[in-house]
């Protein structure tokens, strides 16, 4: 039996901020594909809420691979793994199958007798909500990823972690992440229209928040001014859409956004918004960092020394 590699058998879980963008989305899942897979990985779990960026995941992932299930609504019917699962041969090497989506057309254990059909053939499997088929199918992803606020990875090994633990530490928080994007959106908005700035295009990351770079230092910036325009905004509950892949409709005006379906639906849903009363300066990158923050503070939040332990 071959050994794993001491980078695949020493890890625990590797956590990474939920990154803004698709392109970011798609180069993480890349990063992912060649840190934590392994050539002969057959079975890849992922778990987490519709809507917060699996697909873009996997395509960084695996590239080229044909998904039966997306938020535009690209489905194929019936699935490949399925389908040549009664035709009784498998001429794939890979497949896709959302379980979320798939249990509406069929049972769990006729699918999961499926999975382990191609299983014994050596295929791999992508298996969206793998924490639902779990149960009926009693074989533990090699791999496993949760997507919420964070995006955790981790190689089960015989004593777990097990797909419900995953989806216990995500469950829930990807709403942090939807109103930091449109607090975001509604912050930079503001800068351009009032104040002059350009759009930003660069996006950082930052836990239940969001950091707008600056080449030069903001000096006639009124902090307190701009979080209160925005705060106006998200009191008036303007209506925050999808329009297509790169915008977004605020109100009565689109907006450009590289992350257009992971927004909150209006914004009465932007909890605690807040703007840190400091630009930060970045010496590394030579850049100064508007911090906005929502959600429940952390304990002792406003100071610099207790804010900055959400990076």
């Amino acid at each position: 039996m071959a050994r794993k590699s001491i980078q695949h058998e020493c890890l625990r879980y590797a956590v990474y901020h939920a990154p803004r963008g698709k392109p970011r989305l798609l180069e993480l899942g890349n990063v992912i594909q060649q840190r934590y897979l392994a050539p002969k990985d057959q079975l890849i779990g992922i778990i987490g809420e519709a809507g917060t960026g699996k697909s873009s995941v996997i395509r960084g992932m695996f590239p080229g691979l044909e998904l039966t299930n997306e938020d535009d609504g690209v489905n194929v019917r019936p699935v490949p793994l399925l389908r040549m699962y009664n035709e009784g041969k498998f001429t794939s090497h890979t497949y896709h199958i959302d379980i979320r989506f798939e249990q509406a057309f069929v049972q769990l254990y006729e699918i999961a007798e499926a999975i382990k059909a191609a299983l014994k053939q050596e295929k791999r499997i992508i298996i969206e909500h793998f924490d639902i088929i779990y149960p009926a199918l009693k074989i533990n992803a090699e791999v496993l990823i949760g997507i919420g606020e964070e995006i955790i990875v981790t190689r089960p090994d015989v004593f777990g972690p097990l797909p419900e633990d995953v989806r216990k530490l995500i469950e829930g928080t990807a709403v942090f992440r939807r109103m930091a994007h449109s607090a975001e959106d509604l912050t930079s908005s503001i800068l351009e229209k009032d104040y002059g700035f350009k759009h930003p295009l660069l996006h950082r990351d930052v836990k239940r928040g969001f950091v707008i770079e600056f080449e030069e230092k903001p000096e006639n910036l009124k902090l307190d001014e701009l979080e209160n325009k925005v705060k106006d905004i998200i009191n008036k509950g303007v209506d925050i859409n999808y329009l297509d892949e790169s915008h977004i409709q605020m109100g009565d005006f689109s907006y450009h956004c590289t992350g257009p379906r992971i927004h909150v639906k209006n914004s009465s849903e932007i909890k605690n918004f807040r703007l840190q009363k400091n630009i930060y300066f970045d010496e590394i990158s030579s850049t100064y960092c508007l911090v906005g923050l929502v959600g429940e503070a952390v304990e002792g939040s406003g100071t610099r020394k207790e804010e900055l332990k959400l990076f």
